[in-house]
């Protein structure tokens, strides 16, 4: 099973051009936007968004948090609160971020009933991916080295991919994709891991941010024109900061009376 994918410049780090769209799974080719290089998502730059409510979600798994603008940036802050993510938040996880479909979504989620094996095995370079690209991410903010086995964790995933470079029609011209083939379920974390790789490579240049709210802990890439953006989302962290600056400005507007 083969799918449609986007070429990239090729960058130092391992098996380049690879990843998947929003419709990995399905059985028809389709062919992903060239926002995949920017974002790793299937729309545009995916812009500072709310809490994405996954619908179906039952126990300590209600939402999805996509505030990070860059499909691996959301990866690591989906561990955040979750150090040790379960199989149905990794699925979730993979819906709200458009790689599978909810339909491939619950098929996913009933797999470990039936190869348990494979499910625990792919947990667990979900972990290692997650926590090397929290680790790189974090060094690449405070302009430090990037450790090597922590690239090791990111290509562990991307080479598995099989595929093949094709020439495809666009426009008046062509252009090149890549016509990746499934395999086992490493795939499904080839996108975020390319992603990660994207970012990694453009070092002390990457736009990434921590949100300036102590409390917060989120990792954001920065797509605003000044980059000068503070928070990971405006209408959490922002609204919070600005509430507590008034009333640090105004304290007697505390004990008013309403």
């Amino acid at each position: 099973m083969f799918h449609r994918l986007p070429q990239h410049t090729p960058f130092s780090i391992q098996v380049l051009r690879k990843g998947y769209g929003r419709n990995g799974m399905s059985a028809a080719m389709h062919r992903v936007t060239i926002m995949l290089v920017f974002t790793g998502y299937g729309y545009p730059f995916a812009p500072a968004r709310s809490t994405v409510e996954v619908a179906g979600v039952t126990g300590p798994e209600p939402s999805i948090k996509l505030l990070g603008g860059r499909l691996s940036v959301d990866f690591v802050n989906s561990t955040a609160s979750h150090p040790e993510m379960s199989w149905e938040r990794l699925i979730r996880f993979l819906e709200a971020a458009q790689i599978v479909t909810t339909e491939r979504g619950a098929q996913l989620l009933v797999l470990p009933r039936s190869d348990p094996r494979a499910t625990e095995t792919l947990l667990l370079k979900a972990a290692r991916l997650s926590s090397a690209l929290r680790k790189a991410f974090a060094a690449q903010l405070r302009k430090q080295k990037v450790a090597t086995e922590w690239i090791e964790s990111v290509n562990e995933i991307l080479r598995i991919t099989e595929g093949h470079d094709e020439l495809v029609s666009e426009d008046s011209g062509w252009k090149i994709e890549f016509i990746a083939r499934e395999g086992g379920l490493d795939w499904l974390l080839a996108a975020v891991a390319r992603s990660g790789a994207e970012i990694i490579a453009e070092g002390t240049h990457a736009r990434l941010r921590l949100c300036a709210n102590p409390q917060c802990g989120l990792f954001f890439y920065d797509m605003s024109r000044t980059r000068r953006r503070r928070w990971c989302s405006m209408a959490v962290c922002g609204n919070r900061s600005k509430v507590a600056a008034f009333a640090r400005k105004h304290p007697s507007a505390r004990h008013a009376s309403p």
